[in-house]
C-alpha cells in the first residue's frame, strides 16, 4: 500500500475542496492514485449527498433577481451559518437564482430534476453539509424586492404605480415589520376566529356583562387586523404616516407580497454543532 503523505492530502484538498479526512480516505482506497481518488469521489457524490439529505438545513441565504418581466425571491439552505458564507455555496445560490428568474420556474422538484441537482450533489460533497433549495416566488410585471445585508431576510412586492424608490421602501418596511396581509380584508376567517376565541376567553375572565365582553373582543379584533395589515401600519421611515396613505399619495397599490426569513418554520435539531465537530476531531 502506498504511503499517504500530508502533501498528497493537501493537494487533493486543493483540487476537490473536500475535508482532510475525506481526502485521506479516498487516497487510501485509491492506493495513493490522486486521479483515481478524484474519480471515485465523483462517483460517490450522489451517495454522499443522499446520506446528508436527512440532516436539518435551517441556515442559508435569500437571493433576489429581477428583469424586464418581473422579479424572483429564493431561499437556499445549508446546515450552518459558516457554510452559508462559503463561496461555493453562494455561487450555487446565485446559479439557482439566475435559473429561476430566467425560466420563471418555481416548482422546486421540477427545477432540480436536471443539471442543478448534479451541481447540488457536488456541492454537498465539497462542503460536507446538506444543501436544499427550499422555496421560490416569481412575480410577473411590476415588482420590487429587498434583501437585508445579512441575506437572511428578503421581500418581494407586487406593486402597481409609484417609482423604484417607493417599491424598495415598501419592501424594506415589510422586512422590518413582518405584516401578514396587505389589508384586513385579506385575513383568513380561520385566523380571525382563532384570535376571537383567545380574546373571548380573556374577556370573560373580566366578569363584565356579555354585551360589554362582545364589544371588548371586537375592539381587539380590529386592533389585531390593523397590526397585521401592511396598509394600516405606521411607515417605518416616518411613523406619522401609514403605509396605505403613503401608497395612496403616490397613486400606487400593493397587490401582494412575500417575505422570506431563512429557516423560519423549520424544526431545528437540538444538537450542538460545535460538540459534533469536537467529537469528529477527537
Amino acid at each position: 500500500m502506498a504511503d499517504i503523505t500530508p502533501g498528497m492530502v493537501k493537494e487533493l484538498r486543493e483540487r476537490t475542496g473536500l475535508g482532510m479526512m475525506d481526502c485521506k480516505k479516498a487516497l487510501v482506497e485509491a492506493n495513493g492514485d490522486a486521479e483515481l481518488a478524484i474519480e471515485n469521489l465523483r462517483k460517490s457524490s450522489g451517495m454522499k449527498a443522499a446520506k446528508k439529505a436527512g440532516r436539518t438545513a435551517a441556515e442559508g441565504v435569500v437571493r433576489e433577481r429581477g428583469n424586464d418581466q418581473g422579479a424572483a425571491l429564493i431561499e437556499i439552505n445549508c446546515e450552518t451559518d459558516f457554510a452559508a458564507r462559503d463561496d461555493n455555496f453562494l455561487k450555487f445560490a446565485d446559479t439557482v437564482a439566475d435559473t429561476i428568474i430566467a425560466s420563471g420556474q418555481t416548482d422546486i422538484e421540477a427545477l432540480m430534476a436536471g443539471e442543478l441537482e448534479k451541481t447540488r450533489e457536488e456541492l454537498v460533497q465539497k462542503i460536507g453539509e446538506n444543501v436544499s433549495v427550499r422555496r421560490a416566488t416569481v412575480f410577473a410585471g411590476s415588482a420590487a424586492s429587498y434583501v437585508h445585508t445579512n441575506h437572511k431576510i428578503g421581500v418581494l412586492v407586487s406593486i402597481d404605480g409609484g417609482d423604484e424608490q417607493l417599491g424598495r421602501d415598501i419592501a424594506m418596511h415589510i422586512a422590518a415589520t413582518n405584516p401578514q396581509v396587505v389589508s384586513g380584508d385579506d385575513a383568513s376567517e380561520e385566523a380571525i376566529a382563532k384570535e376571537r376565541e383567545i380574546y373571548m376567553a380573556q374577556a370573560q375572565d373580566s366578569g363584565k356583562p356579555p354585551e360589554i365582553v362582545e364589544k371588548m373582543v371586537e375592539g381587539r379584533i380590529r386592533k389585531f387586523l390593523q397590526e397585521i395589515s401592511l396598509v394600516e401600519q405606521p411607515f417605518v421611515k416616518d411613523g406619522d404616516i401609514k403605509v396605505g396613505d403613503l401608497l395612496k399619495k403616490a397613486g400606487a397599490k400593493v397587490t401582494s407580497f412575500v417575505r422570506y426569513e431563512v429557516g423560519e418554520g423549520i424544526d431545528k435539531d437540538d444538537d450542538d454543532f460545535a460538540e459534533e465537530v469536537r467529537k469528529q476531531l477527537g
